[in-house]
């Protein structure tokens, strides 16, 4: 993928742990002039909704966005100053997480300045431009906000996974109100189980609220919540509508207006199974309420907006894995009960990134495996796609002092350094296009979201993670030209291993669990392997009651450093399949105990003296944990009012593009 001979600047800036990237479109300029037009006219729709995902993160969120633009904008003050320099800090952490919890942790994080100088900021910054309440007086504002903000015990975490605890009242996000866990799942099952063998993705597409101890749905659609926001994405959409590349391509895109206009989820079904069967477009949009990481029950989906353009060479690789997925699932080590007969309609495909939005932006996903319903993937297939310009940017601005502070020797650095980019490209499609494509549900166990219920996510993630570690070692991967030689195989497990056990610890605050899923995922995995390699026996056919001599992880100190080396990939590759096995028994039959007893045991708890290590470690480094992009912008160019040519730039400047964004895209009020 070309740099324009290494011109191309891809880090921006860095704050706290995060550091702001920039990424290329290569062969946009090539596109025809209806193509770019297409890509204009969906990259608005995707850019019309973005601020959905502020309110969905927490009732409060847009108040305070618009509160820290308009300080921003217009504060009048010294903006040289040590105070004014942590006020922006703040502000670019709210706009990188989509609100005032950590995108990762979901932890309330606040402002490392005084509550007198955020008043003082408030009163000398435009004071008509900020979200009053009708009658409310500036002072009132000022008390109001200002205990949102800085009291660290108000809505402290925005998705709390805990079975402990009630994971409804004490998570803060903005999907429900007035309610319990009780509550909402009695809600759910009695809807449930009255539903077909093809069930609707209930609550995908609203907020459930108490009202009057009557429980009911606030559904997002014009003329319900969001519906401002959502009229603007319809206007864009119509729009590309109009010029669609063929017809199966209208079809999706006109279904998914009706989705939108109306909220209904049988609509968004047709759309999911419509925009699967178009398989030849160019332009591609992903775009709905998708994500469900964010509701700690799996119901409730964030609002994702994601415009590409099809990297034609790049897919000839991942395809080649789409056109053996029967071939996966046969051979694949999990139960003869759970393995599909039939792998249907799996396309996939490596696509170059236009503009993300909402949960996509501006962290970002690498790969998408889409749709979310069981039943249509089972029926129609599923879309695997592996976002190849991001990938290409993380790898051109990533560290080498990363691997040699945790590496264990030079041959690991040099392996890491030339075959492991690679490796993590073939490990996101098998996670993507095999992991989650493979396997099925029991008849009548319902789905994952309601029987492994907190711990659906996490599992899920950990299944497709265990596919793609399974079968990386596999010769099928030498046989169809997708990994070079077994060194770029080790590269691949080392880098996982490695930061399964060590270097995402750096993203935890001392003291904290893992609270996210992908992260409790690959811990799950990594300290099962590194714990059942250590055991005196080994399950299989080959090494049945065989005695294990040496472990299949060492854990090495040396020169005062921890290092985890993998002694026996062929051992490795048989514990992977073993856990995988019971993985997918845990999904197809809904063992909840089973799942909260895993991921509980080995996803959460966090080894301090590893941790602590790992923080010193990385503290040496100066690398950001977390990293996000700025969206290229596309500008139309109109003659006789009609677009001639659509130009691409690359803005530089993280606080520039969200200031932007507030001035052309804010269509929400804070009080949806």
């Amino acid at each position: 993928m070309p740099d324009k001979e290494n011109n191309f600047k891809f880090t921006s800036e860095k704050f706290v742990d995060i550091e702001i990237l920039r990424y290329q479109v290569p062969g946009f300029e090539n596109l025809s002039l209806k193509e770019k037009t297409l890509a204009y006219y969906l990259y608005e729709a995707a850019l019309s909704g973005r601020e959905i995902i502020y309110d969905q993160n927490y009732k409060h969120n847009l108040k305070i966005k618009r509160t820290l633009d308009t300080i921003v904008k217009s504060f009048a003050g010294d903006r040289k100053s040590t105070e004014f320099n942590n006020f922006l800090i703040y502000t670019k952490r709210v706009w990188f997480s989509n609100g005032i919890h950590h995108h990762y942790s979901t932890k309330k994080f606040t402002p490392e300045i005084s509550q007198e100088y955020f008043k003082y900021l408030v009163l000398n910054s435009d004071t008509k431009k900020f979200p009053l309440t009708p009658n409310q007086t500036i002072k009132e504002f000022l008390e109001e906000i200002t205990h949102i903000i800085f009291d660290p015990i108000v809505d402290a975490q925005r998705v709390n996974l805990d079975s402990n605890n009630d994971v409804i009242k004490t998570s803060a996000n903005n999907y429900y109100e007035g309610l319990t866990q009780k509550e909402v799942e009695k809600y759910y099952s009695l809807i449930e189980n009255n539903n077909s063998d093809k069930p609707i993705s209930y609550g995908l597409n609203s907020k459930l609220v108490k009202e009057n101890d009557e429980i009911k749905e606030k559904v997002w659609k014009v003329g319900g919540m969001y519906s401002p926001a959502i009229e603007k994405i319809i206007y864009w959409l119509e729009k590309a509508c109009g010029i669609t590349e063929d017809e199966s391509q209208k079809l999706a895109l006109n279904k998914l207006v009706e989705f939108y206009r109306t909220g209904d989820l049988k609509l968004f079904d047709e759309y999911n199974i419509a925009w699967l069967k178009d398989t030849e477009s160019n332009v591609d949009i992903v775009s709905g309420f998708i994500e469900v990481y964010g509701d700690p029950l799996g119901y409730r989906g964030t609002y994702e907006g994601i415009v590409s353009i099809k990297d034609i060479e790049a897919t000839k690789r991942i395809k080649a894995i789409s056109d053996n997925a029967q071939w996966f699932e046969d051979n694949s080590p999990i139960d003869g009960r759970f393995k599909k007969k039939n792998c249907v309609g799996i396309s996939a495909k490596v696509i170059t990134v236009v503009v993300e939005a909402g949960d996509a932006s501006p962290s970002t996903p690498i790969g998408i495996n889409l749709p979310n319903a069981n039943w249509i993937r089972k029926e129609f297939g599923s879309k695997s796609v592996n976002l190849g310009n991001i990938v290409y940017a993380y790898d051109k601005a990533a560290s080498e002092k990363l691997l040699h502070e945790f590496c264990f020797d030079d041959e690991e650095i040099e392996r890491a350094k030339k075959y492991a980019p690679l490796a993590d490209n073939i490990h996101t499609d098998l996670h993507e296009v095999i992991g989650h494509g493979s396997g099925q549900i029991n008849p009548g166990v319902g789905t994952p979201k309601q029987t492994l219920k907190n711990y659906a996510s996490a599992i899920e993630e950990t299944r497709a993670d265990l596919v793609a570690l399974y079968y990386l070692p596999d010769k099928k991967l030498l046989e169809l030209g997708l990994l070079p030689n077994f060194e770029a195989v080790k590269a691949g497990i080392e880098k996982y291993i490695r930061n399964g056990l060590m270097l995402q610890l750096y993203r935890i605050e001392f003291g904290d669990n893992i609270e996210e899923s992908h992260m409790r995922n690959r811990q799950l995995i990594s300290k099962w392997a590194y714990e059942k390699g250590r055991s005196k026996y080994i399950s299989d056919a080959n090494l049945s009651n065989k005695q294990v001599e040496k472990d299949v992880i060492e854990k090495i100190v040396k020169d005062r450093k921890t290092f985890f080396v993998i002694k026996d990939f062929e051992r490795l590759r048989i514990i992977f399949g073993e856990f995988l096995k019971e993985i997918q028994r845990i999904t197809s039959e809904g063992d909840y105990e089973k799942a909260k007893y895993l991921i509980e045991t080995y996803g959460v708890n966090v080894d301090t003296e590893i941790h602590k290590e790992v923080k010193e470690r990385y503290a040496k480094l100066n690398i950001a944990p977390y990293r996000g992009f700025i969206n290229p912008v596309l500008t139309p160019k109109y003659r006789d009012g009609k677009i001639v040519n659509v130009n691409i730039s690359y803005p530089e400047d993280f606080t520039e593009q969200m200031l932007y964004y507030a001035e052309k895209y804010s269509f929400l009020q804070y009080d949806n």
